[in-house]
């Protein structure tokens, strides 16, 4: 009987034109590398379920992953060297571990965590090495304000304002509500690091918020009114959509 494995892995999300393998065509995606290894490794095609995409661009600490393998001499955990030893160094398979057959690594997910790394920097320019993992900030904005608009999203909430005019899921009619868990700005040593957790994501939508709070606390926006703004599901009222570099898939919940 073939043995489900679930893997953690982490990726360097410079160089890559998101997760998701795109089917005839010479793209290099995450999915896809992990999929050639795999492949290796089996001697036949595998496929390879992640928790969710990630965008060109974007990193991961911590997403997750799970395939299904008819090899018995291989331990569970053994995977990720083997796997590692297969893989180009910007892809690294940190765990592996055996789950039960009907785990499902985006289906049986309870909760994603998204990571926002912000560095001070007045005029706009980072280190190279900075700006694949930062996003600058020429200012030190109010921490207090923008988490009260974090708290803005707590429960259950149309997020219309933050999807992206590409977003599939919006464009078949589908539900625009999440449940966010928590949305919350912190200082970590000399960065500002905005955190949200929810049951799911619409596209772009953490770019989205993160762009649209920075935006209106600029402008002295009050939370009260940010809420109006966001109760109007009027996507042009939204601010700016982030670049992807400072953005990390953090970890997955289940």
């Amino acid at each position: 009987m073939n043995r489900n494995i679930k893997l953690i892995v982490a990726y360097d999300g410079t160089d890559f034109c998101g997760w998701q393998r795109q089917d005839g065509e010479k793209t290099r995606t995450v999915q896809g590398v992990i999929e050639n290894a795999l492949e290796k490794m089996h001697g036949k095609q595998i496929n390879l379920t992640g928790s969710g995409r990630t965008d060109s661009g974007v990193h991961a600490e911590g997403q997750a992953a799970n395939f299904y393998t008819d090899i018995d001499t291989i331990p569970a955990d053994r995977f990720s060297p083997a796997l590692n030893s297969l893989l180009p160094h910007d892809v690294r398979i940190l765990d592996a571990c055996e789950v039960d057959s009907d785990f499902h690594a985006r289906f049986s997910a309870k909760a994603r965590v998204y990571r926002y790394q912000f560095l001070h920097s007045p005029n706009g320019n980072l280190l190279p090495t900075e700006m694949r993992y930062n996003l600058p900030l020429n200012r030190y904005p109010r921490l207090d304000t923008l988490n009260a608009y974090g708290r803005l999203l707590f429960g259950e909430t149309d997020c219309t304002i933050f999807a992206s005019a590409s977003d599939s899921s919006i464009m078949a009619g589908k539900s625009p509500n999440r449940y966010i868990y928590r949305s919350y700005f912190y200082i970590e040593k000399d960065r500002l690091i905005f955190e949200i957790c929810a049951n799911a994501f619409l596209r772009n939508m953490v770019r989205s918020v993160a762009g649209t709070f920075l935006h209106y606390e600029e402008s002295g926006t009050s939370p009260q009114k940010l809420a109006e703004i966001i109760a109007s599901s009027e996507r042009s009222l939204a601010g700016p959509t982030l670049p992807p570099q400072g953005l990390f898939l953090w970890k997955v919940e289940y």
